[in-house]
């Protein structure tokens, strides 16, 4: 087709048809806005080659990057959140669960799967922020309490990914109950003299990081994640204060002492492997 033609002169120009260019090619950093073909950005665990910046990945990726051979056996897949309050906002709790399940193909806010890391049986407890935040409803704390069970009764490691808004409101007291009940199950976890390893991404905030996550033997986290209570925005208002400058990054809790290690996502695995092995 002609795109430029002045018939008085005689100038008729053709042109061959434009190439469309299809979706999903590309990524785009959010921090430094570098520009990388998609296929780079996942050989590199989606993290940004010239920032570091940690992209959020989902629990599958992550069990396809810490266990032996991404061979592993998802447990407690039954389990689905119910509506003790009979909540409705916007729609009824219900009506959104189900929405988020057909939509992301997740039954709740944290994944549980067990397998091995070089060798040493571990159950991996993944949460999933595409599932309503990652909120922590009753399904996540009874996950997390059957994934206590089974590491006693079969010798195992328990490593937890944390990555979550905070508590589920709609589920009321009962999703708050959860903050007790796994800190009283990772109680009996350390009684047993079993480890319990926790990992800390992007974000990690509420009644979350108020309890399963900084109660592990080992407190690590991965580069340049958000961790703490109430968000800045929440405690610079409370306070009428600034903040320090990375104020509830990952750096900067490492520095103050709440975090014992920072781990990039590539030296994830070896690095799990190294302390179970240790720690067994």
């Amino acid at each position: 087709m002609g795109w430029f033609n002045r018939s008085q002169q005689g100038i008729n120009t053709e042109t061959k048809d434009k190439k469309e260019i299809p979706d999903g090619l590309w990524y785009k950093c959010p921090q430094c806005k570098e520009i990388i073909t998609t296929e780079d950005h996942k050989k590199n665990l989606c993290v940004c080659p010239k920032c570091n910046y940690h992209e959020r990945i989902s629990s599958k990726e992550y069990f396809e990057i810490l266990f032996d051979n991404a061979e592993y056996e998802e447990l407690f897949v039954n389990l689905h959140s119910g509506d003790p309050l009979s909540f409705v906002d916007r729609k009824k709790y219900t009506d959104r669960v189900a929405a988020v399940e057909k939509q992301t193909g997740l039954n709740d806010a944290l994944s549980a799967a067990t397998g091995k890391i070089n060798g040493n049986d571990v159950v991996i407890d993944s949460m999933n922020f595409e599932f309503i935040g990652g909120s922590m409803g009753s399904v996540v704390g009874e996950k997390i309490a059957r994934s206590v069970d089974d590491c006693i009764e079969h010798k195992k490691a328990l490593v937890i990914i944390s990555r979550s808004g905070g508590a589920r409101m709609m589920e009321g007291a009962f999703s708050l109950m959860q903050m007790a009940k796994t800190s009283a199950k990772l109680t009996q976890l350390g009684e047993a003299h079993l480890p319990y390893i926790s990992v800390m991404t992007n974000p990690t905030t509420g009644g979350v990081s108020a309890s399963f996550a900084m109660l592990g033997d080992i407190n690590m986290a991965e580069p340049q994640a958000l961790i703490g209570f109430a968000g800045p925005r929440v405690i610079r208002e409370f306070t009428g204060k600034d903040l320090p400058d990375g104020f509830q990054s990952s750096e900067f809790l490492l520095e103050h002492g709440f975090l014992d290690t920072i781990v990039e996502r590539k030296n994830l695995k070896n690095t799990l492997a190294g302390l179970i092995g240790m720690m067994m």
